[in-house]
């Protein structure tokens, strides 16, 4: 991968969860699902990773630095590989397959069960977990595909 790309999937990975923030802002707000909150099981999860005296505002950060940094990463890697001839495409295949590695792997390992099932929740955090990994997916993926697409030069006269 060229720096230059390299450097676009990590400003895509920022841009969509800068929009992942702001949403997550008003699930709360609105008080969505507030009994669903997966980054507090992740945090649990990481929590004896974390170096010791790592203040928790600052911990509390890693998920959106994961999300900007390693996802932008992965996505920028997997661009050329999704299936699908437009970014609205790519980054819907993404968010699905992000979508399933979640709730079949992460909301299991911090004890929310496969999909959020073992919450007592219902289909709820399945399905606003989908709506918020494809919106912040197409988002990356539409940040990227703008920023990977030559500009045509303008020549002056």
């Amino acid at each position: 991968m060229k720096l230059r790309n390299l450097i676009f999937s990590l400003l895509a990975g920022l841009g969509a969860t800068s929009v992942h923030v702001a949403l997550m802002e008003i699930k709360h707000r609105a008080e969505i699902l507030p009994a669903f909150e997966p980054y507090d099981g992740l945090h649990r999860l990481l929590l004896p990773l974390m170096p010791q005296g790592m203040e928790p505002p600052l911990s509390w950060l890693i998920p959106d630095i994961n999300g900007a940094l390693i996802l932008g990463f992965v996505f920028g890697q997997l661009f050329i590989y999704l299936p699908g001839h437009s970014a609205v495409v790519k980054g819907a295949v993404f968010g699905f397959t992000a979508w399933l590695v979640l709730g079949l792997g992460l909301l299991p390992l911090t004890g929310g069960g496969l999909f959020g099932s073992g919450l007592g929740l219902g289909a709820w955090p399945a399905l606003l977990m989908f709506m918020m990994l494809t919106i912040y997916s197409i988002v990356m993926s539409l940040l990227y595909a703008w920023l990977t697409t030559p500009r045509p030069v303008q020549r002056s006269s």
